[in-house]
């Protein structure tokens, strides 16, 4: 097994699902990467076979606590508790990186997005994963096509499951609202609806 893949899934569930999706926009050369709301540090992990310097954040202290146990044999990967929103938390500028996986619908969208732009060094990319909220008889009608593909894969990886303590808290933003919302907060962002009840925002930071 390669140090690209050494992270492999020790469970399953719609979050974990769309991993993929943020290595895969890993830039190449990528030195240092920030993962926002880290939890147990699962994703932290296997970024940590891309990136040469690694940090989670977290606000909970008993994720970071779970983060460093089950992180302690990846050198380039570290933990910080604190709030990224507040000037306590990372210093702004530095990132080539920044990921956010199911954690922006759990903060104002625009302020969240802004803190994280400003974390970015120039030329840097966001990578957000989040979840939105059904208003109109398309996103219910889209929403229903993903039972059948999640029943199936919860089936193929022995269920959903995740780490204890993990915060859940449902969107309040519909998927119309926050596709509106990224275009204007980033412009020039890719955004996405998926399959499995989840968007992606993908971002770079203009370097001027």
């Amino acid at each position: 097994m390669s140090r690209r893949d050494a992270a492999p899934h020790p469970y399953w569930n719609h979050n974990v699902h769309y991993h993929r999706l943020v290595l895969d926009a890993v830039p190449d050369g990528c030195g240092r990467a920030l993962d926002v709301g880290c939890g147990d540090g699962l994703l932290v992990r296997k970024l940590a076979g891309r990136v040469r310097e690694v940090t989670g954040v977290d606000r909970s202290a008993a994720m970071v606590r779970l983060a460093r146990e089950r992180s302690a044999q990846v050198p380039n990967a570290r933990f910080v508790e604190a709030d990224f929103m507040t000037p306590d938390g990372p210093p702004s500028g530095g990132f080539d990186l920044l990921t956010a996986v199911a954690v922006v619908h759990h903060l104002d969208f625009a302020a969240a997005v802004h803190r994280m732009a400003e974390l970015l060094a120039p030329g840097g990319r966001l990578v957000l994963v989040g979840l939105a909220r059904n208003r109109t008889p398309l996103d219910w009608a889209l929403s229903g096509a993903g039972v059948p593909a999640a029943r199936f894969l919860a089936r193929r990886h022995g269920g959903k499951t995740g780490p204890p303590e993990m915060p859940v808290l449902d969107p309040a933003m519909a998927w119309g609202e926050v596709r509106r919302a990224a275009r204007e907060c980033l412009p020039g962002g890719r955004f996405r609806r998926h399959l499995l009840w989840r968007y992606s925002l993908v971002w770079d930071k203009p370097r001027r």
